[in-house]
């Protein structure tokens, strides 16, 4: 090979590994570095919403049209920062903590049942006087949000649904040793104890990141501590096996009829390294509802991709909310 071919077939590929570093940069972390609130920021605007259900924890950032983000199971509503970061210029970003997870103290004998937790949407947007939203969900949360979209089909606008529940896959059967182990009430002191302590297990494949996360950096220490601190607390790790308990029986029983007329405009995003939701899910959903914006299938994203992929997730709801 001449030496000037040689140079220009290592500029290129060398150009190609920049780009393919840069892209991946841009989906995992997001094109701006310091575009995402850390926990200072969150700790700092964190209010609390008094509710017949107890002090319900959320975000409220930004002005416009309201959007309501639903994490997933055992974090908190800061899975969704960098997603709230970046569209808190143009939305008004409302993001609540489940009853029995994150910072929301649970009033005595309330139930947190993804059927608890509809009714406490309810309440919270009616205590801040908002009538529609357009819904972004993970994990357990888009098995509220079903329930929220059925239930309460004029309060939603569209719908973006990403790894989680669906009626023929809830709960999925990876979920099922900690339902066991909240059963005994020993999940919070096995699993969610021991990777506080150990951040280096959090992020192994024996922890929440390998289990939940592609990139090994995360989640990150400051993530983990904000995730799970509150949920090792001896007052909220009874709150935290009840929640894992409500996801069984089935709490989508009997909701494909009522997805299928549903009218709400609703996108499925869907990580395909995600080996605790079944991988036939978004066509599934795709299938079964009223009005489905289509299928976009992230190549080995996992279950709590959302926190790692926020330009990804804000493209395809600006996408949706024009479509």
């Amino acid at each position: 090979m001449h030496r000037r071919t040689f140079l220009q077939t290592m500029g290129i590929a060398l150009a190609a590994g920049a780009t393919g570093l840069a892209n991946r940069e841009t989906l995992a972390a997001g094109s701006t570095p310091a575009a995402t609130l850390d926990a200072a920021t969150y700790r700092r605007e964190r209010r609390y919403a008094h509710l017949p259900c107890g002090d319900v924890a959320y975000l409220d950032r930004g002005h416009g049209p309201a959007t309501l983000f639903l994490h997933g199971f055992p974090l908190n509503s800061f899975q969704w920062r960098g997603v709230i970061a970046r569209l808190s210029g143009e939305r008004r970003c409302i993001a609540p903590d489940w009853l029995g997870l994150g910072y929301t103290q649970v009033a005595p004998g309330q139930a947190v049942t993804p059927a608890a937790q509809v009714d406490m949407l309810i309440a919270l947007l009616d205590s801040l006087r908002i009538e529609t939203v357009d819904v972004a969900a993970n994990d357990s949360g888009s098995a509220i949000a079903q329930l929220l979209v059925t239930r309460h089909p004029r309060r939603v606008r569209t719908l973006l649904l990403t790894n989680g529940d669906v009626e023929n896959d809830s709960p999925p059967a990876a979920l099922q040793p900690v339902i066991e182990m909240s059963r005994k009430g020993q999940f919070v002191d096995q699993w969610l104890a021991a990777w506080l302590a150990d951040k280096r297990l959090a992020r192994s494949p024996q922890g929440i990141g390998g289990m939940c996360y592609q990139f090994p950096e995360h989640p990150t220490d400051e993530a983990i501590d904000y995730y799970l601190s509150p949920l090792c607390q001896p007052s909220q790790k009874p709150w935290v096996h009840a929640y894992a308990l409500g996801l069984t029986p089935n709490p989508l029983a009997g909701i494909e009829p009522l997805l299928k007329q549903s009218r709400v405009p609703t996108r499925i995003l869907w990580g395909t390294g995600d080996d605790i939701f079944s991988q036939a899910s978004p066509d599934y959903l795709q299938h079964v509802l009223g009005n489905p914006r289509g299928v976009r299938r992230i190549p080995g994203a996992k279950l709590f991709f959302p926190e790692e992929y926020p330009d990804l997730v804000v493209g395809e709801l600006r996408r949706l909310w024009t479509s």
